[in-house]
């Protein structure tokens, strides 16, 4: 008897499979896209309804020949693509290589990969869902539109290997429109008030709020030095007494599960992973990893998804773990608000896909960063379902004769989900017992002055989630638009955070000029709108790509006519090159600037830019620190005249030594203000000092 055949993409999920499927299944890969646009020319007839020239990718040859003998000796074909609208185009384009039938049931789908979840697949198998197919039609087919028209317009009026893209290009603009409010922003004076009281030997910290009169707080701005010392004026400094005290409770809501897109946000805050290695970390853990006893096993649901929905099984086994290991006040989960519009919610949450595998016990099984990962989802999803955690709070006015100063607390008193899932702000700011009435002792008033800061340059958590919020692409394509926008030296990354370089800054400005729809972060979110219209059948796809087609002809021909020549020239140097003898320039690239020569491509001599911080060594005294770039990007310091001085440091170098041990101090911005600490990791040396409006 002939064995039955399925289809997957993945090496890795075919051998997770086969052992699920049983002996009457073989499975074998595709290894990913088998069938796509040509690349050497547009593929898409605008003549006649956008039909598009598929063609079979180059390379995928014995691959292919390989299917179809083995569909030939298959009593049946099962297609066991990815349950979303790539995985559900993979699946149509193999029915037209196989010469089956998209209406026959030979589609599977599993949102994780375990044995009941294959053998539920295998036992329900479907037609290929055309309407996922054609949304998936319609992204690709605008998508190329809109790269293969602009792109080769950007190579001709500005220099060759430039791209523009559907979404890529509204991404840009928005880097580039951050950097120019940094650039044009004004910063205000402002002053605070903190008053620093004892109470029986313990510290108390009381800002400012205000003026008490006649029972009401009176705001008083404090713009200016003259403003803060009139408030210094009215004080009795040497009396400090409890006006009111509040006391109350609050709950701290447990968070949903993740979603491809708060995974990635919490990848990158918790872990510094970037958005492409979370989701390769993550089609790891989904696809198979090889446990003790049980062989390969996914251990995570699929993770592309918008949805938070979680299957009622997966809940009902979540609450028996949560009841058995930490009792019965920690089963009481909160509820989240609804479906968001613009969400897709064919498949649920990412979670584990068997609660009882804790990241204790497959430590062993898993790499440092599937661990990590897995640690993270294991725990975001179990807090999740369990009991929010309860703070007692505390609001203390204090009157300095009419002045109102103000102090908050918080202790913890149930701990709830974060028992699990660790917080950095779940810290206790306990205040001492006081009394109405109670006069405390004065200790100091500080005055103290600040300046608002611009914007801060977003981040890869940042711009994912201000993506997420303006409905502008997926989130399962957020990493390869980031990754292009890095290759094509539009952007540089500085300290964890995206600068556009002048290239960048070139091509926004031509992109926004003459083709502003294309930017507009409105019109872009209507076209995922209209993409979601496709596939819930409201739509043809068709109808979706011709209005977009039209707009971009009409844009192109303007572009054309009225674009001139772009020249950017590169910034001389007095280096000169020890080849040819010509003053080198600084380029731009994916990690920073280097000097190369201007005589490319007779000469090819790159060297790296030396950039100082006017800091001398601290360990050699004789160096100077300059900044260097790792292989991932990533800006450090170093002595130059390493290999002979070996000083390295994450955090830049400053000229103050640290008055505790006299190690170099160094200095590193946060969203909480520059924390200057001691170089020394034996010493504890750490002071803040004051930044407002950074982001997370």
């Amino acid at each position: 008897m002939a064995r039955n055949l399925i289809i997957v993409e993945s090496p890795t999920k075919a051998k997770t499979i086969r052992k699920m499927a049983g002996s009457h299944y073989k499975v074998v890969a595709t290894v990913g896209h088998i069938r796509d646009l040509p690349k050497s020319k547009l593929g898409i007839d605008t003549e006649h309804d956008y039909e598009p020239k598929y063609i079979n990718i180059r390379g995928k040859g014995p691959v292919i020949k390989e299917l179809k003998n083995e569909a030939k000796k298959a009593g049946k074909v099962l297609l066991a693509t990815d349950p979303d609208r790539e995985g559900e185009a993979i699946s149509w384009h193999l029915t037209h290589i196989l010469d089956l039938d998209p209406k026959d049931n030979v589609r599977i789908s599993f949102n994780e990969i375990t044995k009941d979840a294959v053998k539920n697949g295998i036992k329900n198998p479907r037609p290929i869902d055309m309407e996922l197919v054609d949304a998936q039609q319609a992204r690709r087919i605008l998508d190329r539109l809109v790269g293969y028209k602009i792109s080769p317009l950007l190579w001709k009026k500005v220099k060759s290997g430039l791209s523009a893209g559907r979404v890529q290009s509204v991404v840009l603009k928005i880097i580039c429109d951050r950097e120019e409010q940094i650039s044009e922003f004004e910063p205000s004076e402002y002053w605070t008030i903190m008053a620093k009281l004892l109470k029986n030997r313990k510290h108390i910290e009381a800002k400012y709020a205000g003026r008490l009169k006649g029972g009401r707080v009176e705001s008083v701005p404090l713009a200016s030095k003259q403003d803060a010392d009139a408030v210094l004026k009215r004080m009795d400094k040497e009396k400090f007494i409890v006006h009111d005290i509040q006391k109350g409770t609050r709950t701290r809501r447990t968070l949903p599960p993740f979603t491809t897109s708060t995974m990635q946000q919490e990848a990158n805050k918790r872990l510094n992973f970037s958005t492409r290695k979370t989701m390769q970390v993550a089609q790891r853990l989904y696809e198979g990893i090889t446990v003790p006893g049980e062989g390969s096993v996914g251990l995570i649901t699929y993770m592309r998804t918008d949805s938070t929905r979680i299957a009622e099984q997966a809940v009902a086994k979540t609450k028996s773990y949560i009841l058995s290991t930490y009792g019965k006040e920690y089963s009481k989960p909160s509820t989240w608000s609804k479906k968001k519009e613009n969400t897709q919610d064919a498949h649920g949450c990412i979670r584990p896909t068997d609660v009882l595998r804790t990241p204790y016990e497959l430590k062993d099984s898993l790499g440092k960063d599937e661990y990590k990962l897995y640690q993270l989802i294991w725990s975001r999803f179990v807090a999740s379902q369990m009991t929010g955690a309860e703070y007692a709070t505390q609001k203390v006015k204090l009157l300095s004769n009419e002045e109102l100063f103000q102090l908050n607390g918080n202790t913890l008193v149930f701990d709830g989900f974060l028992r699990v899932l660790s917080s950095k702000d779940q810290q206790d700011k306990e205040i001492p017992a006081l009394e109405k009435g109670e006069s405390l002792k004065v200790k100091d008033i500080l005055p103290e002055q600040h300046y608002t800061q611009p914007p801060a340059r977003y981040n890869e958590a940042s711009l994912i989630k201000l993506l997420e919020e303006l409905g502008i692409g997926r989130p399962s394509t957020y990493a390869p638009i980031i990754n292009t926008l890095l290759a094509r030296y539009y952007v540089v990354i500085e300290e964890k955070r995206f600068v556009p370089t002048e290239l960048g800054e070139t091509v926004n400005g031509l992109l926004t000029e003459y083709f502003p729809m294309f930017v507009d972060e409105e019109f872009t979110a209507n076209m995922e709108h209209s993409l979601d219209s496709v596939a819930d059948g409201e739509l043809t796809w068709q109808k979706a790509v011709d209005p977009v087609y039209k707009k971009l002809v009409g844009y192109l021909d303007q572009a054309e006519k009225e674009i001139e020549k772009v020249e950017i020239r590169d910034e001389p140097t007095d280096v000169i090159c020890d080849k040819c003898g010509r003053n080198m320039v600084i380029k731009m690239g994916r990690y920073g600037k280097f000097l190369a020569c201007p005589g490319f491509p007779d000469c090819r001599n790159t060297k790296a830019l030396v950039e100082t911080i006017g800091v001398k060594c601290p360990k050699c005294g004789k160096g100077e620190v300059v900044i260097k770039r790792s292989k991932k990007g990533r800006k450090f310091f170093g002595c130059d005249q390493y290999p002979t001085c070996d000083f390295v440091s994450w955090d830049q170098p400053i000229e103050e030594k640290c008055p505790k041990c006299g190690d170099v101090l160094t200095v590193k911005q946060t969203r909480k203000g520059k924390r200057i600490k001691c170089h020394n990791t034996e010493c504890d040396y750490v002071r803040w000092e004051s930044g407002e409006n950074e982001e997370k």
